[in-house]
């Protein structure tokens, strides 16, 4: 889906979110509602006033599950987004759904020596783009998500996930 190119709202702007938080893995120390809520809301500045969606964090055995069921590979990755697809004219807020993989999230930061919540923030910003249909299967397209995961990235006060 071809994108608008909008400037990245970084100060005022409000989306009205409905935001369903599932939690299905046994890892401590994830991130609370409000944490995503402001990840997704600052996202969602330049696109959309409304949305919904659903955060599902889950275990490498669901992950795995999901991945090898939808995308044909099996092994757990760090995100995956499920676009809302045909579904405007009776829901037009509803995005979709994210799932993030919790122990992937926590052993790739830890890897990139970064922060969790450095590296949460980056993969829930990735996901909601994907949700509005950014994706990075050539360079341009790539190029374009990446260059808005570091604006709002920055707006919310991490630094480049891509910098070497």
């Amino acid at each position: 889906m071809a994108q608008a190119r909008p400037a990245i709202v970084t100060e005022g702007g409000s989306v009205e979110l409905e935001l369903a938080l599932q939690v299905a893995s046994a890892a401590s120390g994830l991130p609370e509602r409000v944490f995503f809520t402001a990840c997704v809301a600052r996202t969602l500045q330049p696109w959309r006033s409304h949305a919904e969606l659903t955060i599902r964090i889950v275990d490498e055995a669901e992950g795995r599950e999901l991945n090898r069921r939808w995308r044909d590979r099996d092994y757990a990755t760090n995100v995956l987004s499920f676009a809302a697809e045909g579904l405007a004219d009776i829901a037009p807020d509803l995005l979709g759904d994210i799932v993030l993989c919790a122990p992937l999230v926590t052993a790739e930061a830890a890897a990139q020596g970064k922060s969790a919540a450095a590296h949460w923030t980056h993969l829930t910003v990735h996901g909601v783009l994907h949700l509005l249909g950014f994706d990075h299967q050539d360079q341009q397209s790539a190029a374009a998500m990446e260059e808005y995961e570091r604006a709002i990235l920055a707006s919310l006060g991490f630094a480049d996930p891509y910098r070497a």
